[in-house]
């Protein structure tokens, strides 16, 4: 059975939407019925210089509990190719620290998972060094990990190992069996990716998806001296409800139930949203989306 769940950044104010505090948003999950939450490792929710001991963590935990929603996965914010022109800072090491103190404050709160990214291109010629950075890095993060029993999920978001083919070398390379699959649609689909048979593929290893929705806004730059327009590539999108844009999410789930997938689904408003960032708008697009995800996993 897949289980539902809404990402605290849809409430984070990141892109100028309404900011709700860590309290806050466990209760919103709560009143808009979804039964687990994602909550992002950094402020304004919980950063571990906020919560540094577990004293701090265990009234979240008795507001969740009380508000009858899991605290599931721990949001680690991590790009390990960083710090090219500043090799002197341990920028990894800090990292690794930073995913070990997320998965102490996991366990403290009763989760299982969590999420890191993996790096961001830096330039032509580092390919193979980027790649071989995320390597070491993801071994770390889940050898910390599992000295507190919490699961490290990778998602394909950053540019190394975001395409399918990448994403599956990349675990592979990590080799590591605390490391599992965070697999979500949205970027291979931004490629064309036919998502039923990578979701098939890699059901078996994932712990978690998590999903948004998206219209495509094509743009043009006006050639006065041709009274015409020039079309622009890429394309940009817009956030829209689950189901009212153009990401193949029935193929999607059909792969990951035909791969056996009983994890997390979680839905996240993390960009410039239809309809705007107030409050309201926020609450009607995570039910609307939490209707979707119920109808996919049936």
């Amino acid at each position: 059975m897949m289980t539902p769940m809404l990402f605290s950044v849809s409430y984070a104010g990141y892109w100028g939407q309404h900011r709700l505090s860590l309290v806050e948003f466990l209760r919103k999950a709560a009143a808009l019925g979804y039964r687990a939450v994602e909550i992002g490792g950094k402020r304004p929710h919980l950063s571990p210089l906020d919560y540094p001991h577990d004293e701090a963590l265990a009234s979240v935990r008795d507001v969740a509990e009380s508000a009858g929603v899991e605290i599931a996965t721990i949001a680690a914010y991590t790009d390990f190719t960083v710090g090219h022109r500043s090799t002197e800072v341990p920028l990894v090491e800090m990292q690794v620290a930073y995913v070990r103190e997320l998965a102490r404050m996991a366990k403290a709160l009763g989760a299982k998972i969590v999420r890191v990214f993996s790096g961001y291109f830096t330039e032509p010629t580092a390919h193979q060094a980027d790649w071989d950075k995320c390597v070491r890095a993801l071994r770390e993060c889940a050898d910390a990990a599992a000295d507190y029993g919490i699961v490290v999920g990778l998602q394909n978001h950053h540019d190394i190992g975001v395409s399918v083919d990448s994403y599956v070398e990349l675990l592979n390379d990590v080799g590591h069996k605390n490391l599992k699959a965070m697999f979500d649609p949205w970027s291979p689909a931004l490629h064309g990716t036919n998502l039923y048979e990578a979701a098939k593929r890699l059901a078996p290893r994932m712990v978690q998806t998590t999903l948004a929705d998206y219209i495509r806004l094509e743009r043009f730059a006006y050639q006065p001296h041709l009274v015409n327009y020039q079309k622009l590539e890429p394309s940009a999108v817009r956030a829209v409800p689950l189901g009212d844009g153009f990401i193949d999410l029935a193929g999607f789930f059909a792969g990951l139930k035909e791969g056996d997938f009983d994890g997390y689904v979680a839905y996240e408003m993390c960009s410039p949203l239809r309809g705007g960032g107030s409050e309201a708008n926020l609450d009607a697009t995570a039910r609307k989306s939490l209707e979707c995800i119920e109808r996919l996993i049936r």
